[in-house]
């Protein structure tokens, strides 16, 4: 038999394949499906830390905020809050009463206010695990590149006082020196390291003249920016390691194993070919590890990371000097 049995913020999944926080794993049935289709753990959707804020912005216009007491704003903001929470809670109870796989709550953070309670609650619920998305997009001209990277200690910090529950922290590429920063992440006690979160991309629309969103979904070939970052920090951090985006296929899995991801996160794939083609990724990820005589993933996992491959320097390469030269 061929073991895809992996270890990931101190669980033993089944399967080393997660489905990513997304509208796929807002609901009990959803959930129950990919459970079914053999997802190793999923992410439930993410409470939106931006998105309760504007919900609460927008509630207070419609009551008219000139109308209002501050101790009424306030209790119109934290109303929005706790309803939001509410549901994502309930959620959280009737996701683990139906799977038997691990089911990790997740938190779009950009600040470090009002998430402990958040994460406290969402521990009582139930939750097996909490991943913290945070991204801070680095275009604040009064804020310095030190006061951006502060703010994700900070998140952590915050919330590990408040919450046990084994922490994930999912991330962008941002970062002026990416290896240290994930580095030191990885010192901070936190299970888990997801690289890296996908973000809203602006186009705009000729004819109309707005901004619009593109690229929503993901493809195969932005694989290659995880891939370089999780085989470069194999064996190099203190938590495990999850690859997210481009992850479309039992040969994505195969890749990021090899360069020594603990598990994968898969969202775009699943919205362009719908929740069983869970299945042929987990099926074409176990035809590779038969045609290559590998019973279990710890047999290969990592072996063409950084660390251990004849040339170590092919990670570091930025040019195409191989490939084009010559070329004018």
């Amino acid at each position: 038999m061929t073991d895809l049995s992996t270890k990931y913020l101190g669980f033993d999944l089944k399967s080393p394949i997660i489905v990513g926080s997304s509208g796929l794993t807002n609901s009990v049935i959803a959930v129950k499906e990919h459970a079914d289709n053999g997802a190793g753990a999923v992410v439930l959707k993410s409470l939106f830390e931006e998105q309760i804020r504007m919900e609460s912005e927008q509630n207070i216009q419609n009551v008219g905020s000139d109308n209002l007491y501050a101790e009424a704003q306030d209790y119109i903001s934290n109303y929005t809050k706790d309803h939001n929470l509410d549901k994502y809670l309930q959620l959280i109870e009737d996701c683990k009463k139906e799977v038997d796989i691990p089911v990790i709550a997740s938190i779009n953070c950009v600040s470090a206010d009002g998430w402990p309670e958040f994460a406290s609650k969402i521990e009582k619920a139930g939750a097996d695990a909490l991943e913290l998305n945070v991204f801070i997009l680095p275009s604040d001209f009064a804020r310095g590149t030190d006061e951006n990277e502060t703010v994700y200690f900070k998140i952590v910090e915050e919330v590990q006082k408040y919450c046990t529950l084994p922490l994930s922290l999912k991330i962008s590429y941002y970062f002026t020196n990416l290896a240290q920063m994930i580095q030191k992440l990885s010192f901070t006690g936190i299970k888990g390291l997801t690289l890296f979160n996908r973000f809203f991309s602006p186009d705009f629309d000729l004819k109309t003249k707005k901004v619009v969103a593109a690229n929503l979904l993901s493809n195969p070939a932005e694989l290659t920016t995880s891939l370089r970052w999780i085989g470069i920090m194999y064996d190099r951090v203190r938590c495990d390691l999850a690859a997210s985006t481009g992850v479309h296929d039992g040969e994505g899995v195969v890749k990021q194993i090899l360069a020594g991801a603990n598990a994968v996160q898969v969202v775009s794939a699943l919205y362009k070919n719908g929740n069983s083609h869970l299945v042929q990724i987990k099926n074409g990820l176990i035809k590779w590890m038969e045609d290559n005589g590998h019973k279990s993933l710890n047999e290969f996992r990592g072996k063409m990371s950084q660390s251990v491959i004849n040339d170590p320097a092919a990670y570091e390469r930025v040019q195409f000097m191989k490939y084009f030269s010559g070329i004018e």
